[in-house]
This record gives structure tokens, C-alpha cells and sequence, in this order.
């Protein structure tokens, strides 16, 4: 793979990982569009570890306030006993979101990624997703802040971020849309969404790591190790203003422009299917 190849696909999964318009659509329709070869498993762990890296950097304050006050303890010291429960909660809530996703991604992915990732089921996934974010957006009572969360958040959040293992539909995009359908502001609902994101995404990775260093042993992998590093730091550093600039746009503005792109974009790939599929 070029460099210059690699480095675009990095940036279109920095992009498409955090913003509700699907990565897993993005990363299998540019080289189906472009006629790029198929950039192989550990180019996607590159790019996977590479937002990973991102979300976790950009909430590592936030995480490590959950994890102390989830296992009993105070951080920061000053914190009110009020603020440390309020911690702990949410900490067992994310925990309890993540749940769901992890289940069904052991039961399904391979199968997932065997049968679903074609551009006709990703096109009608980016449409219908769009409908069900168009009707989130809609919602006026949008006024929950993250503190007000409770287990039916954490089981309809965590459960919507389990549906997003279907390609086209993005995981930003439905858990967003589930944290709106429970009142939550945009903000809210979209730092719900990121902080409950790493341990799937950690796992995504984590589970291809046997087989990639079986491969790597074998003398298999046909990508420089140079070229997966500059893709994990691309995917990375761009991810991490990506969510800087998702959160503060979403303070005052709507998912609109989000929701007419993933319509657009879904239409001109099945029309970029059918035209296909008919010149065979």
C-alpha cells in the first residue's frame, strides 16, 4: 500500500470513527470507489488503535475520575461526596453498557464481516440511520445533563451501541440518537456515547492481535511496520481534534448537516451498486 494511500485512509477513519456517519461504511466504500486493493486486517487494527488512542487520551481525566470513584475511592481528593457517587454510577453504568456490545460482537462479527460489509446493505444502512438520527434530532426535550444518567440509559445506550456491528449504521451515529431519545442534550448524549466507545473499540483490536502476530511470525503481513505506526499516529492525533470539534459543535448546533450527508452519501452508493451490478 503507498504511503500516501495509507495516510488518506487514516485520516478518513479519524474523521468517520467519531463523527455519526459510519467508519465501517467509509473504510470499505473508499477503496471500492477509488479501485484500491483491500488494505487487509492490520491496516484496519492500525487505524482502530489509532482512535482508540484518540478517545482514550482526550477523556483520560474523565476515565481515570470514574474508575477510582467506580472502585470506592475520591479523585480528585476535593471531590464531594455527592460528585464521588455520582462518579461511581456512571462508572457501573458504562460498564453495564458495555455489555451488549461485547456479546454480540463474540457471537456475530466474523459473520458480520463475512456476509454485510457490501456497498447495497451499507447504502440502506446509511439511509435508514439517518431517518432514526433526523427523528432523535427532532425531539425537543432535550434537557438531561450526563450527571442524570441511570440503568436505563446505560441498557438502551449500550444496546443501540451493539446494533452499530452492522455495517453502515456508525456507533457514534446510534448511540447518539438512543441518548437523545433519552432527553439528553446533544453534548451529553455524544460524551455518553465516546466514553462508553473504548472498551469496544479496545476489544476490537485486542481480539485481532493473536492472528496479526501469527501472520507477522509467518512473515505474512505485506504492510512496512513503518507505514502502520504513521497510520495508528495519523488516525490518532486527527481523531483526538476531532472530538474536540464534535463536542463544541454540538454545544449550540444540530446533527442536520450529518443527516443529509449520510442521505446523499447512501443514495450515490446504491446508485454506484445498481449501475454496478448492472454493467456485469
Amino acid at each position: 500500500m503507498p504511503l500516501l494511500q495509507a495516510i488518506i485512509l487514516a485520516l478518513v477513519q479519524a474523521f468517520t470513527e467519531f463523527l455519526p456517519v459510519s467508519s465501517t461504511a467509509h473504510l470499505v466504500l473508499f477503496p471500492w470507489l477509488l479501485h484500491w486493493p483491500d488494505p487487509g486486517e492490520a491496516f484496519d487494527v492500525a487505524l482502530h488503535a489509532g482512535t482508540l488512542l484518540a478517545v482514550v487520551l482526550y477523556f483520560f481525566r474523565d476515565r481515570l475520575t470514574l474508575l477510582i470513584c467506580g472502585f470506592g475511592g475520591t479523585y480528585p481528593a476535593a471531590t464531594s461526596p455527592e460528585k464521588v457517587t455520582q462518579h461511581k454510577r456512571l462508572f457501573w453504568f458504562m460498564v453495564v453498557g458495555t455489555i451488549p456490545g461485547a456479546i454480540l460482537g463474540k457471537l456475530f462479527d466474523k459473520w458480520i464481516e463475512a456476509h454485510l460489509r457490501t456497498p447495497p446493505i451499507i447504502g440502506v444502512s446509511l439511509i435508514l440511520i439517518a431517518l432514526v438520527m433526523w427523528w432523535a434530532d427532532s425531539r425537543a426535550n432535550l434537557t438531561r445533563k450526563i450527571e442524570d444518567s441511570n440503568m436505563g440509559d446505560a441498557v438502551g445506550i449500550g444496546t443501540a451501541q451493539a446494533l452499530a456491528l452492522w455495517p453502515g449504521v456508525s456507533r457514534s451515529g446510534i448511540t447518539i440518537s438512543a441518548g437523545l431519545f433519552r432527553n439528553f442534550t446533544r453534548e451529553a448524549a455524544t460524551r455518553f456515547s465516546f466514553l462508553l466507545s473504548a472498551p469496544l473499540i479496545a476489544g476490537a483490536v485486542v481480539s485481532k492481535l493473536p492472528a496479526l502476530i501469527k501472520l507477522h511470525k509467518a512473515g505474512a503481513l505485506d504492510l512496512p511496520l513503518s507505514t502502520l505506526i504513521i497510520s495508528i499516529l495519523v488516525s490518532g492525533i486527527v481523531g483526538f481534534f476531532v472530538i474536540a470539534f464534535f463536542l463544541r459543535y454540538l454545544q449550540t448546533r444540530t446533527l442536520k448537516v450529518f443527516i443529509v450527508y449520510r442521505l446523499v452519501f447512501g443514495i450515490i452508493v446504491l446508485a454506484l451498486a445498481f449501475f454496478h451490478a448492472g454493467a456485469r
